[in-house]
């Protein structure tokens, strides 16, 4: 890492010069720039670990909503490519299904946990209001420059609204875990198997933990259930009739201005998540990414209403690539087109689906407490990372506020319009950072 930090001021001229760099094959074993590539089988390798590292999660957040997962990954897959030629192959990032949208869609769609929703378009004309929010804001900062959007949001901001996500998030994961049955067992065994792959694996089982605890989870599923009797039983009925490869069941949305006005504030939260995600970058490259944030930002916006229009869920950069990247060293952008061609094919896989829609609650629930409560708790690593000051009131009060209205979904209703608790955190979090600021070199310890 220290050499890529050696040569980020020679990456400083990938924003300069045409769209797209000129990629060139590295000759450095250490490390591979994000406009570089390690030859083209490696980066077909590198692409197919890169979607790997995110299945678990892509596939989790669609199956609580009730999306299809089959679009969810075709979307997925289309939303990087997009994404890779609006910031013009300059920014390594996959796009995955966004949890900030789950507590909403439960919430106006009245789903009820398990299976495919049967209110999806509404769900997507909400995204998509959201998708044209995040995607305007990207064309404001593309054209007035990031540093109001670093003001807006320091990390003390961006680390409350992601910690704010997990804990609104965690009525979802608790309410399918069941009240201590069999299934709850099996739920708490698939987030044993989670923990244990991700502390104890190898670096491999480190970065498809997510996946591997689905597997060997439902595993055992099948056997106290379909083989004891103590639990609903899988039906394998419906995967032995799928076929492997067809069209996935697409889904228009519908637009409701009630459910676009809901949705369209979580635009703030995706462009906090992003917002974190390129700094993230900037740091292990050695380059900074913030002259590109408002391509970003569009980018993300507009593969966001691309996949509501197909029946997807919202889109946005992920963690576990980060990871992946941390391990390799390898940042070629190009590895991630790579990896958003292969999830369009996987897209097209019905059998795929099937499998997916076959994993039983309990342990879809239990790998989502244990997920959700990684995403509070890696928002501790921002607010390290950056030496946020919490012995100042000015930053305790925003966080704590924006952490508790997350954690009891404070709601509220604005004429027409109802901001739920992760946008309440958000606002909460941006308007008394705004306020308080100011104040910061006036504050003591108390």
């Amino acid at each position: 890492m220290d050499d890529m930090a050696g040569r980020g001021e020679g990456r400083a001229g990938m924003t300069a010069g045409g769209w797209f760099p000129a990629w060139r094959r590295t000759a450095n074993a250490y490390s591979v720039a994000p406009d570089e590539y390690p030859g083209w089988w490696q980066s077909m390798a590198l692409g197919g670990q890169h979607l790997l590292a995110m299945t678990g999660s892509n596939v989790l957040g669609p199956l609580l909503m009730g999306f299809d997962p089959n679009v969810a990954i075709l979307c997925s897959g289309l939303g990087t490519l997009l994404f890779f030629l609006v910031t013009g192959g300059r920014v390594p990032s996959y796009l995955g299904s966004s949890f900030s949208f789950i507590a909403l869609t439960v919430a106006i769609t009245g789903y009820v946990g398990h299976g495919p929703n049967p209110d999806i378009g509404l769900a997507c004309g909400g995204v998509f209001a959201a998708g044209v929010v995040y995607a305007l804001i990207g064309a404001i900062v593309m054209a007035v420059g990031h540093g109001w959007i670093e003001r807006l949001m320091p990390p003390s901001v961006t680390g409350a609204i992601g910690a704010a996500i997990g804990l609104n998030l965690a009525p979802v994961a608790t309410h399918g875990l069941g009240q201590g049955d069999a299934g709850t067992a099996c739920g708490l065994f698939a987030l044993l198997c989670m923990v244990g792959f991700a502390v104890y694996g190898g670096a491999l089982a480190r970065r498809l933990s997510i996946l591997l605890a689905l597997v060997t989870s439902s595993l055992v599923y099948v056997v106290v259930a379909n083989g004891l009797g103590l639990a609903p039983p899988v039906d394998f009925a419906g995967i032995a009739r799928t076929p492997p490869f067809g069209v996935p069941h697409f889904a228009a949305p519908r637009f409701s201005s009630q459910a676009m006005m809901i949705f369209a504030p979580v635009a703030i939260v995706l462009v906090a998540e992003n917002l974190g995600h390129l700094k993230a970058i900037g740091a292990m490259t050695g380059t900074s990414l913030s002259p590109l944030t408002g391509r970003a930002f569009l980018g993300d916006g507009l593969a966001t209403m691309l996949a509501s229009l197909l029946g997807g869920t919202g889109v946005t950069t992920y963690v576990e690539n980060i990871g992946v990247m941390a391990i390799s060293r390898v940042y070629s952008t190009l590895v991630f087109a790579i990896a958003g061609l292969f999830a369009i094919l996987l897209g097209f896989s019905p059998l795929f689906g099937a499998l997916l829609h076959a994993v039983p609650e309990a342990v879809l629930s239990g790998l989502a407490l244990g997920l959700f409560g990684l995403i509070a708790a890696t928002m501790v690593r921002i607010w390290i990372d950056h030496r946020v000051d919490f012995s100042q009131p000015s930053t305790l009060f925003p966080v704590g506020v924006a952490l508790v209205a997350g954690a009891g979904n404070f709601t509220l209703h604005l004429g027409g319009i109802t901001l739920g608790g992760i946008v309440t955190a958000s606002l909460a979090a941006i308007i008394l950072h705004q306020i308080l600021h100011p104040r910061a070199g006036k504050d003591v310890t108390s």
